[in-house]
């Protein structure tokens, strides 16, 4: 098995503690322990905490906390992870063959893309539609049937949508369901931005409307918890099951300050209150991006994210993304994430989850820059970018 790099995962890992101005994080800005573990109880929890193995799949009482996310589950249907990405990597290493097909959204976060690959899959973007007029990211319908065939072993989606922010309503994941259902292919749904939604409305989830669903999700997003590194699969408990000897095999079991810290947030009413944080964060700071971005028009030109601390940013400048992100790194100090990660040139996924101040200082930096690729500099810039 050979991994192709992450190209972005690497871009963030070696960058983001050297600049500046980081506006390639997805997530909003996270909770300090002080604030997580905010009353004497929960403090006197975590003091205590013995720091031996715990249950490996997740303790009971944390698998039992997710469960109640999910309607007619168990704690038989969770499998916790060390983070989200984890969660992909164990279903997909479970799920896919060689020669098998993969049909992947696209965009998306694309470790599921890279793992399909070194499995000996084969993938099968399937594109979201920018529909203008709807003014929103929609999934193409019509074009998803003939996409799926025998072979196809799994639909990989993200919901809500990672770079676009865009969400995915009731029925079409009924129909994204019933198109798998045909072929007997799985569903594994990437609901690690479920919670985040810009308008307070829970974004709807996959399970329950088809057998062969598998969920994928964690702490790190909605949550602002990244540093915990805790995720979870919902699943049939036969495959969950099965997921736990593949966990075995990669990281043995979460750890347990984080089992612990886990537990604390994702009391019901706790929960509450973290995703009403993260809500309002995403809801005051998207109109710094919305009118950074109006103020460039029609150079620049954003569909509005419904869920997420993200926006996915058209440019209409006479410069590759790779490249116009490496100048923004080296003369502004500002890191973004380019369009080219998601195979999408001409676009930037810009992070707002921050201080806003922050985010309006690193996008008037970003402003300075694309000021100098005005019309005037385009000749210049197009000989530079060759």
């Amino acid at each position: 098995m050979k991994l192709e790099t992450f190209a972005m995962e690497r871009l963030q890992s070696t960058w983001e503690n050297r600049v500046a101005w980081n506006l390639a994080e997805s997530g909003v800005h996270p909770f300090r322990l002080e604030e997580l573990a905010d009353s004497a109880e929960s403090r006197a929890a975590v003091l205590a905490q013995e720091l031996g193995y715990t249950q490996t799949n997740g303790t009971q009482e944390l698998r039992a906390a997710v469960a109640l996310m999910y309607p007619g589950t168990t704690s038989d249907h969770v499998e916790i992870t060390n983070g989200g990405s984890e969660a992909n990597c164990i279903v997909l290493w479970h799920l896919i063959e060689p020669e098998d097909e993969v049909v992947m959204m696209a965009p998306n976060y694309m470790q599921v893309r890279g793992i399909s690959r070194a499995l000996g899959a084969r993938v099968q973007p399937w594109p979201l539609v920018a529909d203008e007029a709807a003014r929103r990211w929609r999934p193409d319908l019509d074009l998803l049937p003939s996409l799926v065939t025998a072979r196809t072993k799994a639909i990989l989606i993200c919901n809500p949508n990672n770079p676009t922010g865009a969400r995915l309503t009731e029925s079409e994941l009924t129909e994204i369901c019933r198109v798998a259902s045909q072929a007997g292919a799985w569903i594994v749904s990437d609901e690690i931005y479920r919670g985040a939604e810009l308008d307070g409305i829970e974004t709807p989830t996959a399970w329950g409307r088809y057998e062969r669903v598998l969920i994928t999700s964690g702490l790190s997003k909605a949550y602002a918890l990244p540093g915990l590194r805790v995720g979870w699969v919902v699943g049939p408990p036969g495959v969950v099951e099965a997921l736990w000897g593949v966990h075995d095999y990669t990281t043995i079991a979460p750890g347990a300050l984080s089992d612990r810290l886990a537990r604390i947030a994702l009391a019901p009413a706790r929960r509450a209150q973290i995703l009403a944080r993260t809500q309002g964060i995403v809801r005051s700071n998207y109109p710094i991006v919305r009118r950074w971005v109006e103020k460039r028009a029609p150079l620049l030109s954003v569909i509005a994210p419904e869920a997420g601390a993200i926006a996915f940013v058209r440019y209409q400048y006479p410069l590759n993304s790779t490249k116009l992100i490496e100048r923004l790194r080296e003369q502004q100090s500002v890191l973004v994430v380019p369009g080219d990660h998601f195979e999408m040139d001409g676009y930037l996924r810009i992070g707002f989850g921050g201080e806003p101040s922050h985010v309006s200082g690193a996008l008037d930096r970003v402003g300075e820059m694309l000021d100098t690729l005005a019309p005037g500099a385009a000749a210049r810039i197009a000989a530079d970018a060759r």
